[in-house]
């Protein structure tokens, strides 16, 4: 219905609105496209030296005109058990980090007790130690325990960053189950283990998801303690591996690109498939 004014009695026509209000999207859609091609840039050009033949990064075209996968044949050969040995220790630092982090998640969020709050001062406290020096005394007690080079002594040291990470996110998740849930699962008889088992652990997959995740990309980007707790060829991530690579074919560009590029692989097919995932579980622990 066409408004009509007090005085005229004619009706008031609005002219469209044009200008500077519906540019204003078109702007932020093309200044977060550079922002995101600026970003991205350094993996294009990664993935372009390794399908391109010859050996120097600088001189190389910026697109791939003869395909040449020579640098990925080198990379699997040598470099492939080391990215077998990240995926052992990653899917294993995953696995510790959430039998550990899950029950006492679910602890600090529906116990309430005094040592609740110190326990959580302490877990935040623990992200705060840099990585050298846990490196450096965990290195002492490998050395007296004989898990130096081994994939145990690499699962337990990347989960001392996965377990505290996974019990905030776990907490705070849990803590918007309602108590009365759980409660009538105990009256149908249910225990404590069971109603944590078949009730707590489903509702919370999405924050599980999450914390599984980032824990896997702690451990599957870890350089520090891979170069601190591995003295032998026998246990070596991949990290570890493309350190070392660089530094003996530092001129054979492709290959090292290659192996770049095939350990970025799961991250990426991890990060695309649980997107929904974390997006859910990152944001359930802020609204109650």
């Amino acid at each position: 219905m066409t408004p009509i004014t007090h005085t005229t009695g004619r009706p008031v026509t609005h002219p469209p609105v044009h200008g500077r209000r519906s540019r204003r999207p078109w702007g932020y859609t093309a200044v977060g496209a550079l922002i995101l091609a600026v970003m991205l840039f350094p993996v294009y050009w990664m993935v372009n030296v390794s399908l391109q033949p010859g050996n120097a990064a600088v001189g190389t075209s910026w697109f791939p005109t003869r395909l040449d996968l020579d640098g990925y044949a080198t990379a699997l050969s040598q470099q492939g058990p080391n990215l077998v040995t990240s995926l052992i220790v990653a899917v294993g630092s995953v696995a510790f980090s959430l039998a550990v982090a899950s029950p006492a998640a679910y602890a600090l969020a529906h116990v309430h007790a005094r040592w609740v709050g110190p326990a959580l001062l302490g877990i935040l406290i623990s992200q705060m130690v840099p990585g050298i020096v846990v490196a450096n005394a965990l290195y002492s007690a490998y050395n007296d325990l004989g898990l130096l080079n081994s994939i145990p002594g690499l699962i337990l040291a990347d989960s001392t960053a996965g377990v505290p990470f996974a019990i905030l996110i776990l907490r705070a998740f849990m803590g918007n189950i309602p108590p009365s849930v759980i409660e009538a699962a105990r009256v149908d008889g249910a225990g404590r283990l069971r109603a944590f088992v078949s009730i707590v652990l489903p509702m919370s997959r999405n924050a599980l998801i999450t914390a599984g995740l980032f824990t896997f990309l702690f451990t599957w980007s870890d350089f520090l303690f891979a170069l601190t707790l591995t003295t032998t060829e026998d246990v070596r991530p991949v990290t570890l591996g493309l350190y070392q690579y660089l530094g003996a074919h530092v001129s054979d560009w492709n290959a090292v690109m290659a192996t770049a590029t095939l350990a970025s692989v799961p991250a990426l097919v991890l990060l695309l498939v649980a997107q929904r995932h974390i997006a859910t579980g990152v944001t359930g622990g802020a609204v109650k």
